[in-house]
């Protein structure tokens, strides 16, 4: 404890005028919020999140009529990890979910979950790396520790099935290793409809969908691209820049003026 946060202390003392229990509890639980913050820092940072984004900083407003906070929130009180569910949210890219899935990922490492972020392609990765070294079952039972593993950018491009051949067996032995035991979210802008074309493989991707789906929350997002949006606007910045620089007077027609 800091003298800093003592002379605090003692200053609320002498304005509210706690009894000696209520002191003694304000000194205790100094340390002991420390502690706590420490912890949680230390799980957002072992989530591996890619973004610091959070429910709060989410525009809103963007796509109000389509994409509503209130799911969000309620899945960011950790409830569904509690009971286990999955969690599958799908749309078009550009929509916000990967700001969304880490939001609420963020939340429940606040809450005390064991949480971690990756995207499909670099899971794909590490599965490959460790199926190569025979280190398979050990990778699968490190992502069977987590109560919330967040699958992201799942068919986010052809990565996935153009690097590994063994993709669909891959990702089923995370998630069926996974199922009954702790919630996984999966993001992606594949329709579940179009999961067989996508991995080539019809009865795995069909068993995927029953292990992810089984018991899930599922959110479908629909609405304007906002990096889309974002990228227009940019570019219309960068136009009225050049148009300005375009109509501006050089120093030396200036001069001759």
């Amino acid at each position: 404890m800091s003298p800093e946060q003592i002379d605090q202390l003692l200053s609320d003392a002498a304005r509210s005028k706690p009894t000696y229990s209520e002191l003694l509890a304000g000194f205790l639980a100094i340390p002991a919020n420390l502690r706590r913050e420490r912890s949680i820092a230390r799980r957002i940072k072992a989530a591996d999140f890619r973004d610091p984004g959070t429910l709060e900083s989410f525009d809103w407003s963007f796509n109000a009529k389509t994409i509503h906070p209130e799911p969000f929130r309620e899945l960011a009180t950790g409830e569904f990890v509690r009971r286990r569910e999955n969690v599958a949210v799908v749309g078009d890219s550009g929509l916000g979910k990967s700001h969304l899935i880490q939001s609420v990922g963020r939340s429940c490492c606040t809450l005390g979950y064991r949480v971690r972020y990756t995207t499909s392609a670099s899971l794909l990765r590490e599965l490959t790396a460790a199926f190569g070294d025979r280190t398979l079952p050990a990778v699968v039972r490190k992502y069977g520790r987590y109560e919330l593993l967040i699958i992201d950018e799942f068919g986010f491009d052809k990565l996935e099935r153009a690097e590994h051949v063994d993709a669909p067996s891959l990702l089923y032995k995370i998630i069926d290793n996974r199922h009954g035991r702790g919630s996984t979210a999966v993001v992606t802008n594949i329709k579940f409809a179009d999961w067989t074309e996508y991995l080539g493989d019809a009865p795995l991707a069909m068993a995927l969908i029953d292990r992810v789906v089984d018991g899930a929350n599922i959110q479908h997002l629909q609405g304007k691209s906002y990096r889309a949006h974002r990228a227009e606007q940019k570019a219309q910045q960068q136009a009225a820049q050049r148009a300005h620089k375009s109509t501006k007077p050089s120093p030396t027609t200036a001069s001759k003026k």
